[in-house]
């Protein structure tokens, strides 16, 4: 077992340089937004990378935009996700970082601070509103976290089916490199959301002071046996959401006055339920506006392709690879492999009223058939790029979902197009737009039991969220042994144009404040909260 500290831990000690670029990154971010895309993030000194001899060429991507309500489903091919390893360098000594810099997250350091003592703590996003601006709430940043007890008898790999929404708060004016986030509790009062284990989504603020708080409702019926190391009764999985109200005054924030709707199920067509497949993926609502569909309110979400698990067959345009191509796989050697079990997609929803309480599916807007089994948490990030809106879809996807002849790291995935359906282009040619240092050299493992010889902050970190401004949230999960349960130090990402880098030059060496997740938009008024 990787043990979790057990002594609390003190916040790291910042050097100055790095809380003045905090600081002057915070205050950058109070800029007034663009009514309908967000400021684009810095440029990346990057290139496209080129191809490299050996490796197929990525697919052609047109970056087209369709009709949301067509049946155009984008593919992220395995000529794209070859990209991944023809980037990696093959010489590396085993267990040292394969991966280019540009798409590497700095390490991590084991002594990182716990940051809360009563829960641990995981997928985490903002408080915002429908073009993804960071919201402070009467001069009170809100963050919402999937947190579990640290001290309820189970481990940290157990949290999943333990799982609650938390939220913390912190003054706008705090240093994000000194003050802790301070702990509300759960969102919901006990028994009150649907199902019985709360998964991630996303929160909106309404008009005045009413939030959603869109999420997956997870029912699992077997806690007690997998809390003891059994169970494996498939859980039932909603989209839901709550819509309640947001309070601030002196002393802090807090919420009341939820009502649950149930939204989605997956449909069985175009998204996978649990009888076609009990480790279905149907989860991870998160809602925007569309400048270009003004009215129209949209969800993407992760899912699967529908159809019973192991019937799926891979085809020329799952596999996208150009046609005489010399390193090309053949479609019978790719499906004899079993690369057809993994059928991750992006799912599209619509609106159908304003009150959000009624949804329609739309066809997914990306599939990765044969190459993926799970792209978690997307989202969509309109930014303005040469006076025209482009639109980055970004996912988060683990090692060991790929298909069979694939591999990539844990790590944040991001496409670009010209709308919300579009035939996106993988950022980088690959997709890759951020991963855990890894030897992609080596085979692909799991944050539960990784081997000594692979590079000790492979899974480092997970389930990235990307704020406005390119910078990156995610939490911590197994730092070279010690396991997590906080959130990471925030690093930035510079793209522009489907290319991303890693700026180094942001904070220390490429990290910033652990759990900096500033706000852009003040909304309330600035309060009177010194």
């Amino acid at each position: 077992m990787h043990k979790h500290p057990t002594a609390p831990r003190g916040r790291l000690r910042r050097s100055t340089a790095a809380a003045v670029v905090a600081a002057v990154a915070a205050s950058a971010f109070l800029a007034a937004p663009s009514a309908h895309a967000n400021e684009p993030a810095d440029p990346p000194a990057a290139q496209m990378p080129a191809p490299t001899p050996g490796f197929p060429l990525p697919t052609k991507h047109s970056q087209q935009a369709y009709d949301p309500a067509s049946d155009f489903t984008s593919k992220w091919t395995r000529a794209d996700a070859k990209q991944i390893m023809a980037q990696s360098d093959p010489t590396v000594a085993p267990g040292v970082n394969s991966m280019s810099p540009d798409v590497t997250m700095p390490e991590i350091p084991e002594d990182f601070p716990t940051m809360n003592e009563d829960v641990w703590v995981w997928d985490t996003w903002s408080l915002t509103d429908e073009n993804a601006n960071q919201i402070s709430y009467k001069g009170w940043d809100v963050i919402f976290s999937l947190v579990a007890d640290r001290d309820a008898g189970y481990g940290f790999d157990q949290r999943h089916w333990n799982a609650r929404i938390g939220y913390f708060f912190r003054k706008t004016n705090a240093d994000p490199a000194k003050d802790k986030w301070n702990y509300g509790g759960h969102v919901f009062a006990d028994g009150a959301s649907i199902g019985n284990t709360e998964w991630s989504g996303s929160t909106r603020l309404m008009q005045g002071n009413q939030v959603n708080v869109f999420y997956t409702a997870t029912t699992f019926y077997d806690v007690a046996e997998r809390n003891n190391g059994g169970g494996g009764i498939a859980p039932d999985a909603a989209i839901a959401k709550a819509l309640g109200k947001i309070h601030a005054d002196k002393n802090g924030v807090t919420f009341d006055g939820f009502q649950h709707t149930k939204l989605l199920e997956p449909d069985g067509t175009m998204y996978q339920t649990k009888a076609q497949n009990p480790g279905f993926a149907f989860r991870d609502p998160y809602t925007f506006a569309d400048p270009a569909h003004p009215g129209k309110t949209f969800m993407v979400f992760e899912g699967n392709t529908g159809g019973t698990r192991g019937q799926y067959e891979c085809k020329a345009e799952d596999l996208g690879y150009q046609p005489g191509d010399p390193n090309a796989e053949n479609v019978n050697t790719v499906n004899s492999s079993g690369a057809y079990f993994q059928t991750a997609n992006v799912g599209l929803a619509v609106a159908d009223n304003k009150d959000l309480t009624k949804w329609s599916f739309l066809p997914p807007i990306l599939s990765a058939n044969c190459v993926n089994d799970q792209t978690e948490r997307p989202q969509i990030f309109i930014q303005n790029e040469n006076g025209k809106n482009k639109y980055y879809l970004f996912t988060i996807s683990h090692q060991f979902t790929y298909a069979a002849g694939m591999r990539g790291p844990d790590g944040v995935y991001g496409f670009v197009g010209d709308g919300v359906r579009s035939d996106y282009q993988p950022m980088n040619n690959s997709g890759l737009a951020l991963g855990s240092p890894t030897d992609l050299n080596l085979p692909s493992e799991s944050p539960e039991a990784p081997t000594p010889n692979q590079n000790g902050r492979q899974f480092q970190a997970y389930s990235h969220y990307v704020q406005p401004g390119g910078l990156v949230q995610s939490f911590i999960d197994n730092v070279n042994g010690v396991r997590g349960g906080s959130l990471s130090p925030t690093v930035k990402i510079n793209f522009r144009d489907g290319v991303s880098a890693v700026d180094r030059t942001f904070g220390q060496n490429g990290l910033g404040p652990f759990g900096y997740l500033p706000t852009n938009v003040k909304v309330g008024g600035a309060g009177h909260y010194k």
